[in-house]
């Protein structure tokens, strides 16, 4: 029997929409500028390039109804509103055709980002951990199963104290869900228990402590969060 010098963490895992069962979560990838207009208002140039990839720790999924403490040595703490795929499977090298294959199902997730921190690390050429990967910045909704059928499209929004702020549709992705499941699998092998943040549409923007954060994407949920 395997002993430890110190007691485990529990797994991370996520709620399953109509389930008592929870996803465990394996890694979590992310996909930056994978909206037009996002890249346009981050200053990037929004034609079809390789996507730009990056990861936050299993540990920091944060779910709907519950608090967001303001992170440490920000000013500039910003809401992403996305479209979170959920793997059941994976591989490398995995064909576009194939690629929904190993999806379980999808939901709405919120990439909390210390945009002043990931900004100076773009400016000096550094990893983006900082700015992205901290404690409790990946929210995420319960994941709607791939039973109730694939997203191609939707209405992906959200507000701030019911005041709008991010609308688009999850067509408008420059690479789509097959298209990234794809690519990334030529970087790493991916898993059953892997999420995948597709990147956010224009209308990022600042929080403050006491801000309700609210967002949904048609027919997969909704994501509310407390600043605290």
């Amino acid at each position: 029997m395997t002993s430890y010098v110190f007691d485990p963490r529990p797994p991370v895992a996520v709620a399953i929409e109509g389930s008592n069962e929870r996803f465990p979560v394996h890694r979590i990838y992310c996909v930056g500028r994978n909206y037009a207009e996002h890249a346009r208002e981050m200053g990037s140039d929004p034609h079809r390039e390789t996507p730009v990839f990056f990861m936050k720790p299993a540990d920091a999924i944060v779910e709907s109804g519950a608090p967001v403490p303001y992170p440490p040595r920000t000013s500039n703490f910003h809401h992403e509103i996305e479209l979170v795929v959920a793997l059941n499977g994976g591989g490398r090298n995995i064909p576009v055709d194939r690629a929904l294959n190993y999806v379980f199902g999808y939901a709405v997730g919120n990439d909390f980002t210390r945009r002043d921190l990931q900004q100076a690390s773009r400016a000096a050429g550094l990893p983006w951990d900082t700015g992205k990967a901290f404690d409790r910045s990946a929210g995420i909704g319960a994941i709607r199963p791939v039973s109730a059928g694939h997203v191609t499209a939707g209405r992906i929004w959200l507000s701030v104290n019911g005041r709008p702020r991010q609308e688009a549709d999850v067509s408008e992705l420059i690479w789509s869900v097959p298209e990234v499941i794809a690519e990334l699998s030529t970087l790493f092998e991916l898993v059953a228990g892997d999420l995948i943040y597709t990147g956010t549409p224009a209308g990022v923007g600042a929080l403050r402590k006491g801000d309700r954060v609210e967002g949904g994407i048609d027919g997969i949920g909704l994501i509310t969060n407390l600043i605290e």
